[in-house]
């Protein structure tokens, strides 16, 4: 039987990308989309309305549950932090229940989190062991978990603790904004550590988690610690512009609300990507500046 992966969030940047290299190795792909099917792949579904039909994952090897509204709008209003919440939280929900639905029939579940589960923790050094943070998005993360944890006792679930990816349309776009006026510098500190991952190492690591049938979390993050500074600088230097100007903490808590900026720009976590390594997983990116020549 040919393989088949299910995913909710194929059009965004990661489920995109996801979707093209697993075509390309020849796999099929059925996308969940929320408007009227373009093609025959695709399944429309009504998360929060309806119940998904549980045969549309019957026969798949696995269904990836990424997607939700963008941690990278800013500011994030009382109104945006509940849609952070219900957008993660109700999609997950509804697959998990789908993946109960198939008994020992069920695929496994690969589910979206993300590196923000551990909040600041200066000093430490994080893994998939190590316990939630306090912040925003750390409290939102142990509860998306915790609704892909609903599918557990039927199929392997895993906790993907993405970091942010280096990529024009992930965490670089705003640096990048920055960088071109001449007016990027220290966030804060500038001394946090900021986990990261590449696109390429990604989507990569995904498929590695699915391949492997990993349980549990799994930290997509690269292999080399970075400082918020290191990751800046790294752009200024590609675009060749400078990188001096710092913007206080306070000023970005104002600009983007407390819990934005000490969930995103402020929060200090060195978080390595421990199941990764130990299950063999070979980075093609293994340092920020190597992210960031590849995506720019």
């Amino acid at each position: 039987m040919a393989q088949r992966i299910v995913i909710s969030g194929a059009s965004g940047l990661i489920g995109s990308s996801l979707v093209s290299s697993l075509r390309e190795d020849g796999i099929a792909v059925t996308p969940l989309v929320r408007r009227p099917p373009r093609t025959r792949d695709e399944v429309q579904w009504w998360p929060g309305e309806r119940e998904l039909d549980p045969d549309v994952l019957a026969g798949a090897q696995a269904v990836v549950a990424l997607g939700g509204a963008s941690v990278g709008r800013l500011p994030w209003t009382p109104r945006y932090r509940r849609e952070l919440v219900d957008s993660r939280l109700i999609t997950t929900r509804t697959i998990a229940s789908a993946v109960r639905a198939l008994g020992s029939d069920a695929p496994a579940l690969v589910s979206a989190s993300a590196v923000g589960y551990y909040g600041s923790a200066p000093g430490e050094t994080l893994t998939e062991e190590s316990g939630p943070g306090d912040t925003f998005l750390a409290a939102l993360c142990v509860r998306w978990e915790d609704e892909a944890r609903r599918a557990s006792d039927r199929a392997p679930v895993a906790l993907l603790r993405t970091a942010p990816i280096i990529h024009r349309r992930g965490v670089l776009k705003p640096l990048i904004q920055l960088t071109r006026f001449g007016v990027a510098g220290p966030l804060g500190r500038g001394t946090q550590k900021w986990p990261w991952i590449s696109l390429d190492d990604e989507v990569s690591a995904i498929r590695h988690v699915i391949d492997r049938r990993i349980d549990g979390p799994v930290n997509l993050t690269g292999p080399t610690p970075a400082s918020a500074n290191r990751i800046g600088r790294a752009v200024a230097h590609r675009m060749r512009r400078p990188f001096w100007l710092p913007v206080p903490g306070f000023a970005l808590r104002l600009a983007l609300s407390a819990a934005a900026a000490d969930s995103l720009l402020l929060s200090d976590a060195d978080v390595r990507p421990a199941v990764l390594e130990k299950t063999g997983f070979a980075f093609a990116h293994r340092t920020p500046e190597a992210a960031v020549d590849a995506a720019l």
